[in-house]
């Protein structure tokens, strides 16, 4: 890939440098003094209290006692330029949360600077680029050089503590050092992942009504160019809000326009020391666009302070994070994984963090096997999609690279059916490695309910992530609002604590985020989700309410489900909804990929797929319709987008909305095409 001179001169004097087998003689002094000084129990601050010893006592404590709990850990393991005097100010029956007030405190002192002293020369960042075996590294130093420079360009142009600055990178160490930057000074960050649409990304802009965006002018994913600078020049075309846009030299491909300004060499004018900006607790760190079920995205909005803390505890007690591992999250830094668990979370914790730059198949499906070989990754976080999506090709794909350095396995999404659950566990970890299989959301800024950390042998079982965090509280709430007691029970996955992480409202609409998120039942958080208390007390996920099916008065989640037809050997994945029946009130229409040519769709295969779910759930379960596609629609993030298949399914084509967003527009015409050839003059 062509590389302009600027490119070079920034990679050379300013942060980046190649990996070198010197590297891990060179801080491991350093590591080795860091875990001297570890104490054998998770929680040294705890360590004198006789009765907080065991993952059970904190947990209890955590809820019987938020404010010490919390605040003790805010003040050990942040830094702050002023304490706090009050722990919270929360009333959840109104939405109200505030924590650490009268606290001050900046990110990317938090994320950098304290670690300069000791971990300065040891690497923050991998950037894993889209060639295999072309990765750079970033020590803590050259990061801390960036991000100052990055901050004093903007300060330079005008930009102002409060200010929304609009990020549109591919995931870098730019775009790591621009979040850090607009912290450093104050500026609300909004990155916007870098494949959405031009009309995607100026309804971003304007909604945040930002003036200063930060993009490059190519990224590079899969073997191919993607033109960002174009997509942005198009975008800012209808944002009139927007003075300056920097560009980043990624591959020496872009235009410049009458308001752009090189970020290379506006960065190589300024100095590599810009003084923080005392943030109080309850600022906002970023804002972070996530979709809606009325259409129009939510900027959800995030405090410094509380959000902070959670990402870095959850990162640490859920992957177990020891000081000097690799923490290898492959999320794109457009969406809130990306956030919590490449960015905040490890830099917190002075973790080594990996960039994915790539695909999971890019140049074939051992991509991520290969990287955990050659980088040595301790941890891997990924998407039940991206697992899905290479189970299909099979275990040869895996089992020729060495990957005995994994610990910790993780997995954040869609829930995870049993196949992908077992393989990833048996085949990827070799049975070695937990596999945490997560659930959180953009609103909760961080991991509320996963199967670690738990006490010590505590069983891990597929498709579910069992056991709430530290400080959650979840509850299952009936129709009427009633809170449903006991085992063996399902409702609405609500949370009836508080605590540091949650999201503060959205930008711009406080009356929608009390509307969405408190009002439906007031006295906890709603989740929009529903939830199934096993027999044991574990938390099993059963979909998105609006997923919720009513075949006969029976409510069923689609989730349930799919997670039955996904576990056929046939099958790559499925998505299953309703559809308008004439008898039964809803009907179960069920969209199905096959693995591979190897496998063909028959009415045989269809029949055998009902039997099986009639087996594993019920009869009132089978799908009415089963329709064979080549694939299904997909957000850039790897969601599916049901409400486009309730379309389908109701015969409602012309009904199908935007579809801008998704991955590939076109399979959707290809389903409408199957769904009308096979359904299109049957009637139930």
């Amino acid at each position: 890939m062509a590389c302009t001179k600027n490119y070079r001169f920034l990679l050379g004097k300013y942060f980046v440098r190649p990996y070198s087998a010197k590297d891990s003689t060179r801080t491991s002094a350093c590591i080795y003094w860091m875990q001297q000084r570890q104490l054998t129990t998770k929680f040294p601050e705890f360590q004198n209290d006789q009765n907080l010893q065991g993952h059970d006592q904190i947990y209890k404590f955590s809820l019987e006692n938020p404010d010490r709990f919390w605040s003790t850990l805010a003040k050990s393991r942040l830094q702050w330029a002023k304490d706090f005097d009050t722990v919270k100010d929360c009333d959840i029956r109104k939405g109200h949360i505030r924590w650490f007030l009268g606290g001050q405190l900046n990110a990317s002192v938090n994320c950098v600077d304290r670690h300069l002293d000791s971990l300065g020369d040891s690497t923050a960042l991998i950037w894993e680029k889209d060639e295999p075996g072309t990765e750079e590294h970033v020590t803590y130093k050259h990061l801390s050089q960036m991000v100052n420079r990055i901050a004093n360009m903007l300060k330079n142009h005008g930009v102002k503590k409060g200010d929304r600055v609009a990020i549109y990178l591919p995931t870098s160490p730019v775009a790591i050092a621009a979040m850090l930057a607009c912290a450093r000074i104050g500026a609300v960050h909004s990155v916007v992942f870098a494949g959405f649409s031009a009309e995607a990304l100026a309804g971003r802009i304007q909604d945040a009504d930002a003036e200063t965006v930060i993009t490059a002018d190519e990224g590079v994913r899969g073997g191919r160019s993607i033109p960002l600078k174009k997509t942005v020049d198009e975008a800012v075309s209808q944002c009139p809000c927007v003075k300056r846009v920097f560009v980043y030299q990624r591959t020496g491909n872009g235009s410049m326009g009458k308001n752009d300004f090189s970020l290379d060499d506006e960065m190589a004018k300024e100095s590599d020391i810009c003084e923080p900006e005392r943030m109080e607790s309850e600022d906002y760190l970023f804002m972070l666009y996530t979709s809606g079920s009325t259409g129009k995205p939510k900027g959800i909005a995030h405090s410094t302070a509380g959000y902070l803390l959670y990402a870095l505890m959850t990162q640490k007690h859920v992957f177990d994070y020891k000081v000097g591992e690799r923490f290898g999250c492959v999320a794109d830094i457009g969406w809130i994984t990306g956030h919590s668990y490449v960015v905040y979370g490890p830099l917190l914790n002075g973790a080594t963090t990996v960039l994915f730059e790539s695909t999971p198949i890019y140049p074939d499906a051992g991509r991520y096997w290969e990287m955990t070989e050659r980088l040595r990754l301790n941890h891997m976080y990924l998407a039940p999609t991206a697992l899905r999506m290479i189970l299909k090709e099979g275990d040869k794909f895996v089992t020729k690279y060495n990957r005995s350095s994994l610990r910790k396995l993780g997995c954040v999404g869609e829930p995870l059916n049993h196949e992908a659950f077992e393989w990833y566990r048996d085949v990827v970890g070799a049975g070695k490695c937990d596999v945490v299989d997560t659930w959180w959301q953009t609103e909760t800024g961080g991991i509320c309910i996963t199967p670690r950390p738990s006490e010590e042998g505590a069983p891990i079982f597929p498709a579910m992530p069992m056991r709430p965090f530290y400080g959650i509280a979840p509850a299952l709430v009936d129709q009427n609002g009633k809170e449903v007691t006991g085992n063996d029970a399902k409702g609405a996955l609500c949370i009836k604590s508080v605590w540091p992480g949650m999201a503060r409202t959205i930008y711009g609409d406080h009356n929608r985020f009390l509307d969405t998120y408190y009002n439906p039942f007031p006295g906890y958080y709603f989740s929009g989700d529903g939830a199934r208390r096993t027999a044991d007390g574990y938390y099993q996920i059963t979909g998105r309410m609006d997923d919720v099916l009513n075949i006969s008065g029976h409510r069923l989640g689609t989730a349930e489900i799919e997670d039955v037809l996904d576990d056929q050997e046939e099958i790559a994945e499925s998505a299953v909804v309703g559809y308008p029946h004439d008898v039964k009130g809803e009907g179960i229409y069920a969209f199905v990929v096959l693995k591979g040519e190897s496998h063909k769709a028959s009415d045989k295969l269809a029949e055998e797929m009902r039997v099986m779910v009639k087996t594993r759930i019920s009869s009132f379960a089978q799908p009415d319709k089963i329709l064979f596609t080549p694939g299904l629609p997909k957000t850039r993030s790897g969601k599916i987008m049901r409400r486009i298949l309730r379309k389908i399914a109701a015969d409602k084509p012309d009904e199908l909305g935007d579809t801008s967003t998704l991955f590939d527009p076109s399979v959707v015409d290809a389903i409408v095409n199957k769904h009308q050839a096979v359904y299109g003059e049957k009637k139930e």
